[in-house]
């Protein structure tokens, strides 16, 4: 009977030890999905906490103002004749791939399209749905399939005042069909809302997109800051709000980081990072970060000013040393160079040892000379009857003798 009762209890024991297995990995394989699922379905309901930047005019009237006019509120907007840099007039309205193919830029009543025509007739028509680029150097188009986005064939080049090729698309046919994922609207909105299917298309909830780079980007959704401050209009602390100045070099850096970092593998879902989180928590480099080599100057400004001498040198330097992001500062290089004095002057005996031509004040520009516009390997642009490298400011502040040396003679010629 004893030897039965210890046979009975080796079989519950068995038994228990399976179902034990058997739950724990029916668990982790949950866990696994929950988190999948999370990373599919961003946090929709996060909407309601953003009370859009117009808000914040109430009692930052001055700040608003300006920030309403630089390129990051601008990076993204819905097409309308406002928006979209091209011209769509006759004789300026066309890219042309060859002989048989090309792009027509048309206008109807109030809608935009591009038309793609091969010999003479109509391939393929799609409206301009979003446009991505303040229009300070160039924009790309997108447009909407239900509730997905597609990039456009052709692209705008600010510059040359041309139509181009879409940058990476083939330059032998005309392309509509490259989807656009969440993390591309994460960089160049403030928020959305979306969720991707079981074919991995991703799809965008139209009305909660946040166009452009707003305040919310940074400072966080701030419906409750706004209602607290209304409520309270004596209160100065700034309550239920992210405020910069009390964030770490590094958090302030990894805000940035989040666009400006070059292209990263996502370890959590695009609109789940907030300003003060650990950027390496949510997304990884896709680069070698032991090696300067490996940066290009288009989109890794984080990499190239995190290896120059001046990030390395300093205890506080980071990208609002140079950048007020509340304001329009492009094509300034002697503001710029201010900003350079700070630090690079001759009471501190680092200030530039080149001897300047007669009548010349380097102060005046630095920038030319430490941080040249350098043609990215990444982006070329193929305009209508040639091709060009995108010319992007190097963000790794050093000596560049060749560019240094064209810039001096320019100034001199000038002289």
């Amino acid at each position: 009977m004893a030897a039965f009762l210890k046979s009975i209890k080796r079989q519950y024991l068995i038994v228990f030890c399976i179902l034990l297995i058997v739950y724990s990995v029916s668990f982790l394989c949950f866990s696994f999905n929950t988190v999948s699922s999370d990373i599919n379905n961003v946090a929709s309901q996060d909407a309601a906490t953003f009370a859009g930047s117009l808000s914040c005019m109430g009692c930052h009237k001055d700040i608003y103002e300006t920030h309403i006019k630089t390129a990051h509120y601008h990076t993204s907007a819905i097409a309308s004749d406002k928006s979209i840099k091209g011209s769509f007039k006759d004789g300026q309205n066309r890219f042309r791939y060859n002989k048989f193919m090309e792009v027509a830029m048309e206008k109807k009543a109030d809608s935009f399209f591009q038309t793609a025509y091969v010999s003479g007739t109509e391939y393929q028509r799609e409206q301009f749905g979003v446009v991505i680029g303040s229009g300070r150097k160039g924009q790309t188009y997108l447009y909407w399939k239900g509730n997905e986005l597609f990039q456009l064939p052709v692209s705008y080049y600010v510059p040359a005042h041309s139509w181009c090729n879409s940058p990476g698309y083939p330059a032998t046919m005309i392309y509509f069909d490259r989807p656009i994922k969440s993390r591309c609207v994460e960089c160049h909105g403030t928020y959305a809302s979306y969720e991707e299917n079981a074919n991995s298309a991703t799809l965008f909830d139209q009305n909660s997109i946040i166009y452009g780079v707003d305040c919310e980007r940074c400072h966080g959704p701030s419906s409750k800051h706004v209602q607290y401050h209304t409520q309270h209009p004596g209160e100065k602390k700034g309550m239920f709000v992210i405020n910069a100045k009390l964030l770490s070099r590094q958090q302030r850096m990894d805000a940035c980081a989040l666009c400006h970092s070059g292209f990263r593998k996502e370890v959590k879902p695009p609109f789940s990072f907030a300003v003060g989180d650990k950027l390496e928590d949510f997304s990884l480099p896709n680069y070698n970060t032991d090696s300067s080599s490996w940066l290009d100057v288009h989109g890794n400004q984080y990499g190239l000013l995190t290896s120059s001498k001046c990030y390395i040198t300093s205890a506080n330097m980071d990208c609002s040393s140079c950048h007020n992001v509340h304001k329009e500062e492009i094509n300034n290089p002697k503001l710029y160079s201010t900003r350079c004095m700070n630090c690079h002057n001759e009471a501190s005996h680092n200030f530039c040892t080149l001897t300047p031509a007669k009548g010349l004040n380097l102060a005046d520009n630095c920038i030319d000379c430490h941080m040249p516009a350098l043609p990215s390997k990444k982006i070329f642009l193929q305009m209508a009857e040639t091709g060009a490298a995108d010319l992007v400011r190097t963000h790794r502040v050093a000596v560049y003798k060749e560019q240094s040396d064209t810039f001096i003679a320019k100034l001199k010629k000038k002289k």
